[in-house]
């Protein structure tokens, strides 16, 4: 089963800290939050994110200093600022200190997970050569676009292909039907959700035919992919 990408959120607003950690797992992440630079170096050891989330003025200084600190512990996690500062230096200069990208106050939620995800997606990718997600004997190869189970390709339309990826990065996760219209279409169907029921029994003809099934409906939740529990 793949792991589940950790994202640290630091911020002394708690309004703020709370809502973005409150997105990002909605969004399937495991986050964590720190008020201050003292904790994020201490969380950064407990916590072991994969993307720090990271304003730029704490009240223990700044956040660019954390960052600068963390580079000289050897953390290699991506950072992406929030300030609200917007000057080109000011860019450049958390860039230069080792930030991956630099999002201004005020932003919107669906801007702030896009960057993240491009910053993920160029990061991880870099890291591991190929993107791949797997469970089981299913895999996944985003780099190819093909679907294997017990080393047999499955052919797939590119929207089941979608569908099916969105449940693998949320394995052992309850995702409900809502959450799947929002992600794999990305269009209000007007409250009509019964594409995704259509879709899931296209899913299952095609990945769950060979071998145990993997993709489990919670009644009156959602949709569950992981392996088959004993009885």
């Amino acid at each position: 089963m793949t792991q589940t990408i950790r994202i640290l959120v630091v911020d002394d607003e708690h309004y703020l800290a709370d809502l973005v950690a409150t997105a990002l797992r909605y969004e399937g992440f495991e986050t964590a939050i720190a008020r201050s630079g003292a904790e994020t170096l201490s969380q950064v050891g407990a916590f072991r994110p994969d993307l720090i989330v990271l304003d730029v003025m704490l009240p223990d200084g700044s956040g660019m200093e954390t960052c600068a600190r963390l580079r000289r512990d050897g953390c290699e996690a991506p950072v992406v600022f929030l300030t609200a500062k917007d000057a080109p230096e000011d860019k450049i200069a958390g860039l230069t200190i080792g930030g991956d990208d630099y999002v201004t106050k005020p932003f919107s939620l669906e801007e702030l997970i896009a960057r993240i995800r491009a910053v993920l997606r160029r990061t991880h990718r870099a890291e591991q050569g190929s993107a791949r997600l797997s469970l089981a004997d299913l895999e996944i190869d985003e780099d190819a676009h093909e679907v294997r189970r017990h080393g047999t390709l499955i052919d797939l339309t590119p929207t089941e292909f979608k569908l099916l990826r969105y449940l693998l990065v949320n394995a052992g996760r309850v995702v409900s039907k809502r959450q799947i219209l929002d992600h794999v279409w990305e269009y209000d169907f007007g409250g009509n959700d019964g594409v995704v029921q259509t879709y899931v029994s296209y899913l299952r003809r095609k990945v769950d035919a060979s071998g145990p099934p993997l993709i489990h409906t919670v009644p009156r939740v959602g949709y569950i992919m992981r392996l088959p529990r004993e009885a």
